[in-house]
């Protein structure tokens, strides 16, 4: 058996060996490189004036459209109302752009509100960053775009994951947000349970990278030039196991329902950056996750109005009771939830004189809301 090394051994041993380690190492160490340009997608502005799109929601679908150069890209967004108004956000969801709020927003303007209204990143005429989707990017966006337009608050009203960043906005910049939060068939508090395995699957990185190639974008797009009549199968938008997007949508009740639908076909065809913004926004952004943003302090002196229909299927409606209970019990006590009997999640198009009569009334402090 061999003796036992003696400390000074030890010690003369690692001389040896420590100093060429820490030699190698400096040679072979390489500095980080600095962060690239984020790459970014083009949106529908990019399409040609003989795409459908522009029929269907054109640039100039609202007055007072301009753009925002944001650091993420460039953010489309409209202003309408009277400017001394009392100012109001409408947010969009996960995959129609503000052609969601095609019927409520003129109506708001009409009632003497100033409104703005705007293309989240990856949807409409807003470009598609390559990021991730997480709830700071849009909180972010809508930051960037107050700032932008020099509005000091706001009354915030978000529309499905429009309802999620509405809650995530209010928890980061509470200074921003007015007295009043509207959450129309709010997302935010749902269970993975509720996305379905097709919507999971295709979310995933790796199937997204498969429909992103050249190859399978060609036969998409040949798909969605077929026909205008048609709707096909929309694997990104099911969150309630149905697989297309008439379901999603609930059935066919008017003209701005049918071009909604077909708006999510023609970005979903058309976009590169379309598909992988919705999957991005499933995985990572507030659809889940918003628990403490609704408990959190900034909806602390807040007024929160709560509209949700009872046949939604894609949100459901026992939803926004769990919301209500998440607020703080002030803010609870001051706040209200509207049920539209027969709705859907398309709520904002197949019932807009209830929706916005009953955001009109609440802002006014009627009784009838």
């Amino acid at each position: 058996m061999g003796s036992r090394q003696t400390p000074f051994q030890c010690f003369t041993l690692a001389l040896l060996v420590i100093p060429p380690l820490l030699l190698t190492a400096y040679f072979l160490a390489a500095f980080p490189k600095p962060p690239g340009p984020i790459h970014v997608h083009s949106s529908l502005a990019s399409l040609p004036k003989t795409a459908m799109s522009w029929s269907i929601y054109p640039e100039d679908l609202y007055p007072g459209g301009a753009y925002a150069e944001l650091p993420f890209g460039r953010v489309r967004y409209w202003q309408l109302g009277p400017e001394s108004g009392r100012k109001i956000v409408l947010i969009h969801g996960l995959s129609i752009p503000a052609i969601i709020w095609k019927d409520i927003a003129p109506a708001l303007a009409s009632n003497g509100y100033r409104v703005m209204l705007y293309d989240l990143y990856g949807r409409g005429y807003s470009d598609a960053p390559q990021t991730t989707y997480d709830p700071t990017l849009y909180t972010v966006q809508l930051a960037l775009l107050m700032q932008h337009v020099r509005w000091e608050k706001a009354i915030i009203c978000g529309v499905s994951m429009g309802g999620g960043i509405a809650a995530a906005f209010t928890s980061q910049f509470p200074n921003l947000v007015d007295e009043n939060v509207v959450l129309i068939a709010s997302a935010g508090i749902m269970e993975s349970s509720d996305i379905s395995r097709t919507a999971k699957f295709m979310s995933s990185p790796l199937v997204q990278t498969f429909a992103s190639s050249g190859p399978v974008r060609h036969y998409i797009q040949r798909l969605a030039n077929k026909s205008s009549t048609s709707i096909p199968a929309e694997p990104l938008l099911p969150l309630d196991g149905e697989d297309t997007a008439q379901k999603v949508l609930e059935p066919l009740k008017s003209e701005s329902v049918h071009a909604a639908v077909e708006i999510v076909r023609l970005q979903s065809a058309h976009l590169p950056g379309y598909n992988a913004a919705l999957s991005s926004s499933l995985r990572d952004g507030p659809i889940r996750g918003q628990k403490e943003a609704f408990a959190s302090k900034g909806f602390e002196g807040k007024r929160v109005l709560l509209i949700h229909g009872t046949k939604d299927a894609t949100v459901k409606p026992e939803y926004s009771p769990k919301i209500l209970q998440l607020l703080p019990p002030e803010t609870r006590k001051r706040s209200k939830l509207v049920r539209v009997e027969g709705a859907g999640h398309d709520v904002t198009l197949s019932h807009p004189e209830r929706v916005g009569g009953a955001m009109w009334a609440w802002f006014e402090g009627r009784e009838e809301v």
